[in-house]
């Protein structure tokens, strides 16, 4: 059972609950069975609403193995999903007209019938997926650190329907390997590829090494191809489990092959449409509340409502950037630290729930940044990363945005060399797969991070 049947079986079967949890919640109105024509009345527009519900479960990342476990953020996915679907379906059915479902009651039982058929389906879901579903069997051709990081990631995430069965090494180094990997069986390049695909039913390999640089091992993968097994390149295979690009694996190639910019022009001038209309709306109805916050700054410290900052943007070319002051008057120079004492008590509220970013909407509309893209950085600091890391100005081939696939990743990352590796891993991987889709994804993500006031 592959990933791709047991996405469609969750599918399939959310589309029975949903269906199954509406004529359940017409029962208990009528305190008996419905009859045809009250339950068809229902169907049509409750129908709408389940393709926006199943639209937002797929977004929010519900369909997503690595979150198919019984655990606090799983359960946080799902509460976040349902309150996004319960205020959309609010609207829909209070504010569009011609719609004959009386009492408007209905909504509020169907969501928590749907919300206890839900949790008990996917927490047994989650629970088969663990222990009794068959796993995809990988066997990895090579080793290096992103193997390492790979194998890591597996561990901690029980329900990604992979079972790393062994290493196929070049360089025997089996002890040392054995010794950092227990559960895990290493083989050398001698041992026989085809009888161990056998014997473990491995069902993929990834090649973490060119085949071409080895006539005998190009000859061994040759021999495995009548066992229909799935050939996968390491960076292919750690994009999609990780969300992040391996830098260290990657070359020059990588980028012509991967960042083809000629086959954006539609969704560049669809994202600068939809960035214009987003802007004038959130200006037009946030204009009171920037008064009000502009006031708060002013009475709780000395210094400008607003800070400006120098930033590179596209193609390297310098802007100004702007936001709301949310720390002591000179105090702008470091980036901040948890509980920081520079930042205001006002600042910190403004931070929780991203407003002081606001202003940012002037530099979208002068066409300097986007909604959704990579941090824009200090030129000084560029200067020093472009020599420390890889590849690190091709991040600058798209605008800068306010939020991004980096910032809902759900891990902080500091101005260290490390963590800044990682944020160039997280922002390739946005400019390789941006689309319409994964932008309003990272939309709902920041939506949800703005109401539980993660922000720092």
């Amino acid at each position: 059972m592959n990933n791709k049947f047991r996405k469609m079986l969750l599918l399939l079967i959310d589309i029975v609950i949903l269906y199954g949890a509406l004529y359940l919640t017409l029962i208990i109105r009528s305190f008996s069975l419905p009859e045809q024509s009250y339950v068809l009345i229902h169907l049509k527009p409750f129908s709408i609403l389940f393709i926006f519900w199943l639209f937002v479960f797929n977004l929010s990342g519900l369909y997503n193995f690595n979150y198919a476990v019984n655990n606090r953020k799983f359960y946080y996915l799902t509460l976040r999903s349902f309150l996004i679907c319960g205020l959309f379906s609010a609207v829909f059915f209070y504010i569009i007209p011609n719609i004959l479902i009386e009492p408007k009651t209905n909504l509020v039982l169907f969501i928590i019938v749907y919300a206890i058929l839900f949790f008990l389906w996917r927490n047994i879901f989650n629970w088969i997926l663990k222990d009794y579903i068959p796993k995809e069997q990988i066997a990895i051709i090579g080793y290096n650190s992103q193997v390492e990081q790979m194998i890591k990631e597996f561990d901690k995430i029980a329900n990604l329907g992979f079972e790393i069965k062994f290493l196929y090494i070049i360089k025997d180094n089996n002890n040392e390997l054995k010794k950092q990997f227990p559960e895990i069986d290493i083989y050398y390049i001698d041992s026989d590829l085809i009888d161990l695909a056998k014997k473990y039913k491995i069902t993929n390999i990834v090649l973490v090494i060119d085949p071409s640089s080895s006539e005998k091992l190009s000859s061994i993968l040759i021999k495995c191809l009548p066992l229909k097994i799935n050939f996968l390149s390491l960076h292919h295979f750690y994009e999609n489990v990780t969300g992040k690009v391996p830098i260290e694996i990657i070359n020059k190639s990588w980028f012509l092959e991967n960042l083809t910019e000629g086959n954006k022009k539609v969704y560049d001038l669809f994202k600068r449409i939809f960035d214009i209309i987003l802007s004038l709306i959130i200006l037009i109805v946030s204009i009171p509340f920037w008064i009000i916050a502009g006031i708060i700054i002013k009475l709780e410290s000395k210094g400008k409502i607003f800070y400006t900052q120098n930033r590179i943007g596209k193609n390297d070319k310098n802007f100004v950037i702007y936001k709301f002051r949310t720390m002591l008057n000179g105090y702008n120079s470091t980036p901040t630290e948890k509980n920081d004492i520079r930042i205001t008590h006002f600042g910190s509220f403004l931070r929780k729930i991203r407003f002081d970013e606001t202003p940012q909407i002037i530099n979208v509309l002068k066409g300097e940044m986007s909604f959704i893209g990579p941090r824009p950085e200090r030129p000084e600091l560029v200067k020093v990363l472009e020599t420390q890391i890889p590849y690190y100005n091709e991040r600058m081939l798209i605008k800068p945005g306010i939020t991004g696939w980096d910032q809902t990743s759900n891990e902080y990352h500091s101005p260290s060399y490390e963590d800044t590796l990682k944020k160039l891993q997280y922002d390739l991987y946005y400019i390789k797969k941006r689309s319409v889709l994964l932008d309003f994804n990272i939309l709902l993500k920041t939506i949800s991070t703005i109401l539980s006031r993660k922000g720092r």
